[in-house]
C-alpha cells in the first residue's frame, strides 16, 4: 500500500524516463566511454522532469534537440571513413577548379586566399558567426515554443529531418575539409584530430580557448560534405518568415550570410560545401512540406506530440 501511494504520486512517465536515462548512460559507456556531458544531459533532463509539470512539456518539446544531439555523439563509434572513400584532392581540385583566385600566377582556393589575406576584424566576425551557429536556432527555438507551439514542432522536426539527411550523406561520401589539405595534403591520416583552423585566431583575439576546446571534441573531422553549419541558418530564416519576425528576420538574413562567409574564411568548409549544405536545407524543408506533411501517419504523430506539450 505504501509503495502503492509512492508509485500513484510519480509524473506520469517516469518509468519510460528512468528505462531511457538508464539505457543512454548505459549506451554511451559501451559505444564511446561515459564523459562528464553525458551525466550532465542525464542530471538536467531528470530534475526538469521532476520539477513540474510545465519543465515536463519543456524537455519532451526539446527531446528533439535532444536526440539530434545523442546521434551525433554517436556517430564518434561509427566513423564515416570505415564505410566509404574518404574524398580528400578530388574536392579541392574541384573546388580550385570552379572557384579558385588567380594570385600572383598561382590558382588559390577561397579557402587558401583567405588565410593568406585574412584580418583581426574579419576573424572576430567570423568566429562571432560561428559560434552561434548552435545558440540562435536554439533561442528561436525557445521563442516559438513559448508563442507558437504547432510552428515549433515543425520547426524543430524540420531541423532534426535535415540533420537526418546531412548524416546520412557523410557516410555516402566522406569528405576532408580544407584544414585537412592543408595540414595533411592528399594523404589519409585515419587519427586526425578535430581542428579549429582558421578559427583559432579568434581564440587568440578573445584570450580564450573556445573553437580549440569544440573541436578537440569533434566525433568526424572527414564531413565537410554537406556543411550543416551552413544549413541551419536557413531553416531558421524560412521559420523566422513563417514567425513573421519581422525586422528580426534581417537579422537572420545576415546571420545566415555571415555563417556562409565564415564557413570559407575559417577553413572549415569550401564554397562546395557551402552550397550542397543550403541545399540539404531546401530539400528537407521540401520534402518535410510537401511529403510528410500530407502524409496521415505523421500528422497522427505530430498531433499527439503537439497535444502532449500543450496540454
Amino acid at each position: 500500500m505504501f509503495g502503492k501511494k509512492i508509485t500513484d504520486r510519480l509524473p506520469p512517465g517516469t518509468w519510460i524516463l528512468t528505462a531511457v536515462s538508464i539505457g543512454y548512460l548505459a549506451s554511451m559507456i559501451f559505444l564511446i566511454g561515459l564523459k562528464t556531458e553525458h551525466w550532465i544531459v542525464t542530471l538536467v533532463f531528470n530534475l526538469l522532469f521532476y520539477a513540474g509539470k510545465g519543465s515536463r512539456k519543456f524537455i519532451l518539446g526539446f527531446a528533439i534537440f535532444a536526440l539530434f544531439g545523442v546521434l551525433y555523439d554517436v556517430m564518434r563509434a561509427f566513423p564515416n571513413y570505415l564505410y566509404h572513400t574518404v574524398d580528400i584532392a578530388p574536392l579541392y581540385e574541384l573546388e580550385k577548379r570552379l572557384f579558385g583566385i588567380e594570385t600572383q600566377g598561382i590558382r588559390l582556393t577561397p579557402n587558401e586566399f583567405f588565410a593568406a589575406n585574412h584580418n583581426a576584424p574579419a576573424d572576430f566576425l567570423s568566429g562571432f558567426f560561428y559560434i552561434n551557429w548552435m545558440p540562435v536556432p536554439l533561442a528561436f527555438a525557445v521563442y516559438l515554443y513559448f508563442t507558437n507551439r504547432r510552428l515549433f514542432l515543425h520547426f524543430s522536426i524540420t531541423f532534426f529531418f535535415i540533420n537526418l539527411i546531412g548524416f546520412c550523406i557523410y557516410y555516402i561520401h566522406p569528405a576532408a575539409p580544407p584544414w585537412y589539405v592543408s595540414e595533411y595534403g592528399s594523404t589519409l591520416n585515419l587519427h586526425t584530430p578535430g581542428s579549429a583552423a582558421g578559427l583559432s585566431r579568434f581564440d587568440q583575439l578573445v584570450k580564450m580557448k573556445i573553437f580549440g576546446s569544440i573541436y578537440s571534441k569533434n566525433s568526424n573531422v572527414f564531413a565537410a560534405i554537406p556543411s550543416l553549419h551552413c544549413a541551419y541558418p536557413v531553416v531558421l530564416l524560412y521559420y523566422g518568415l513563417r514567425a513573421k519576425c519581422g525586422w528580426i528576420n534581417w537579422l537572420f538574413g545576415l546571420f545566415m550570410a555571415g555563417i556562409w562567409f565564415a564557413a570559407v574564411y575559417s577553413g572549415h568548409h569550401y564554397i562546395i560545401d557551402v552550397i550542397l549544405g543550403v541545399l540539404c536545407a531546401l530539400t528537407g524543408i521540401t520534402i518535410y512540406q510537401l511529403f510528410l506533411q500530407n502524409r496521415r501517419f505523421y500528422n497522427t504523430f505530430f498531433d499527439r506530440y503537439l497535444k502532449e506539450i500543450n496540454n
